[in-house]
């Protein structure tokens, strides 16, 4: 893929956060300038949009056709096609770094960037998927596809903040993606909370409408932030800063925070 050195236009960012978080040929369309893909965190809960929504559609209208279980697995395949597995990937290699690289800041960055996936790594995705897929079946169709569109944003949202918490932990030259994410100003740290809150006020409101099962919505908001701050702290002991896998393997445990807590505010509702 080359990377377009024209002069920078106000889609170029949205543009290449769908390129760099996407595996959809957005790039065959318009290839932004390289400056466009140091702001792609800003407009990450953007391209939560696309992935929840498409998860939400799956689950909802597959679940009239086909058995629940079975829909469930199909909407998580295609969030994996769709982006490629990158959070995943990232999931993988940080149990890796963390789990086998002790203390040493230095094995631990060279674990992780290792292509090869350890025992950490593999347990990690086991125990992850079985968790995800269980809090979906939990939750049912109807919850099941709302929740699916406001965590996916939302966890993104809280995630993009450790790229500002922390420094980068290797150089420029050293990243996968040779790529550093450039600090937020004031503008683009209200378009994110507006990209990560927009659908999270979609689910309350239907929920209200539902019965305000989830009376408690508040829990909702401080799990995903209890966990991206526990990980903020694991990686300023380790690492001293950040890494994209770091910033994958924060929103996927804090989408996970999110399912977990929606599962066990929706108990009391459920009947055996």
């Amino acid at each position: 893929m080359q990377i377009s050195t024209n002069t920078s236009r106000w889609y170029d960012r949205p543009w290449a956060a769908f390129i760099f978080f996407t595996r959809l040929p957005f790039w065959r369309l318009h290839q932004p300038p390289k400056e466009a893909y140091t702001s792609v965190v800003e407009f990450w809960p953007l391209t939560g949009w696309l992935t929840g929504a498409l998860m939400a559609t799956i689950i909802w209208f597959g679940s009239k056709v086909m058995p629940f279980p079975i829909i469930l697995l199909a909407a998580i395949a295609v969030r994996l096609l769709l982006t490629g597995a990158l959070h995943e990937d990232g999931l993988a290699d940080f149990f890796d770094g963390f789990g086998g690289g002790g203390t040493n800041r230095t094995r631990i960055l060279a674990i992780m960037k290792d292509s090869h996936i350890g025992t950490f790594g593999v347990l990690s995705l086991i125990f992850y998927f079985a968790l995800l897929f269980s809090c979906m079946y939990a939750l049912g169709p109807l919850y099941a596809s709302v929740v699916a569109f406001a965590a996916d944003p939302f966890s993104k949202m809280v995630a993009g903040q450790i790229t500002q918490l922390l420094p980068y932990a290797r150089t420029e030259e050293q990243a996968k993606a040779h790529n550093i994410y450039r600090r937020f100003n004031v503008f683009a740290g209200l378009s994110l909370m507006i990209q990560g809150l927009s659908p999270f006020a979609a689910l309350l409101y239907f929920d209200y409408h539902w019965g305000n099962a989830l009376l408690n919505w508040n829990y909702l908001v401080a799990a995903p932030c209890f966990t991206m701050f526990f990980l903020y702290m694991l990686m300023l002991r380790r690492i001293k800063g950040y890494t994209g896998d770091c910033c994958g393997t924060v929103f996927l445990l804090c989408e996970l925070a999110f399912y977990l807590t929606a599962v066990a505010l929706l108990a009391p509702s459920f009947t055996l």
